[in-house]
């Protein structure tokens, strides 16, 4: 599937089983143990540079003596080009049709709930059904806040820049093109990977990052560069979203938009349940806005709600030959 642009491979069979009772145990079994099954999905010549991936399990009852599937009720891990995701709006807005449309989750009119058990938390979701068929879904986030404000660091051939850190469910730096001289319209994609890549590694290197709850969700995925049109009265706004190893979210980035509200709320350039529309360097569209304040360890939170729609592309069924000397892929440096 593709969700606003940015792709999903969805892994239905053919995966071995994932051992541990949480899926933060899970992840951390694929990293020890099958990590070449990531490599092989998301890596050339069978993916790409940007590919993204997601495993997808039912959910089965918290009781040690039972093996019950929960209705609805899914466990899933995200793949990279990287490695793995704590959290993944466009996947979640994806599978939420998707559960639907094979007949995985039982569909109720005018939306079907479900919940989704991600690595960063509980997301619940919601996919629009009526007549058969499935339309947007809207999934509520974990708990998002700022972590740091106005950080100064200094970023080759810019100089010092100023940078908020936010959490969607992962660590992101977020930072307008006006403060970095550059403009999303108009600058190469090129550089804008180069600069968000360089300011990521920068505060990976001199910033720590440390969840108040989790330390597996303690790291900083990524940097978000915004046109700057944060406040609600501004209208729609453009982000571009640059991750793990380089890879650029082709959707506006549901776990980015968390984060970018979280920010703007704490900014009070946003308030509760105003709605704004959150576009990629393709165009396509989120909506979102902070439904309720909650609290995360010490941090002041909101629940984050984004809306988007996703799209069947294919199915596919991919081949290992013995002589095959790519056996885990490859990626091209950039």
């Amino acid at each position: 599937m593709h969700t606003g642009g940015e792709p999903l491979r969805i892994i239905r069979s053919g995966y071995p089983d994932l051992i541990g009772s949480t899926v933060l145990e899970k992840v951390e079994y694929a990293k020890a143990h099958l990590d070449h099954y990531r490599k092989f999905l998301m890596n050339e010549p069978r993916g790409h540079k940007d590919m993204y991936g997601a495993f997808l399990m039912r959910k089965t009852s918290e009781d040690k003596e039972s093996t019950q599937k929960l209705e609805n009720e899914f466990e899933v891990v995200f793949l990279n080009n990287e490695g793995y995701s704590s959290m993944c709006g466009h996947a979640i807005i994806a599978l939420g049709r998707y559960v639907i449309d094979h007949g995985f989750a039982k569909p109720t009119s005018p939306e079907t709930e479900i919940i989704f058990h991600a690595p960063c938390g509980r997301v619940r979701a919601f996919t629009e059904y009526s007549n058969g068929t499935t339309g947007s879904v809207r999934f509520e986030s974990v708990p998002a806040f700022v972590y740091k404000l106005d950080a100064t660091i200094n970023v080759p051939n810019i100089g010092e820049v100023v940078i908020d850190i936010a959490f969607g469910g992962a660590f992101y730096v977020i930072v307008s093109d006006k403060d970095l001289s550059i403009d999303l319209k108009t600058t190469p994609l090129s550089e804008i990977i180069r600069i968000g890549a360089a300011i990521t590694d920068i505060v990976k290197k001199n910033i720590p990052i440390v969840h108040p709850e989790s330390k597996e969700l303690s790291f900083l995925y990524g940097t978000i560069i915004t046109d700057g049109n944060d406040r609600y009265s501004d209208g729609p706004t453009t982000n571009v979203c640059i991750f793990a190893d380089k890879q650029v979210d082709r959707s506006p980035t549901g776990s980015g938009v968390t984060a970018r509200i979280a920010l703007q709320f704490h900014k009070g350039l946003m308030n509760l349940n105003e709605e704004k529309e959150f576009r990629s360097i393709l165009g396509s569209s989120f909506k979102g806005k902070a439904a309720r304040k909650t609290k995360r360890g010490s941090f002041c939170a909101v629940v984050v709600e984004v809306s988007g729609m996703a799209h069947h592309t294919g199915d596919h069924t991919f081949y290992l030959e013995e002589s095959d000397p790519f056996n885990e892929g490859f990626q091209l440096s950039r």
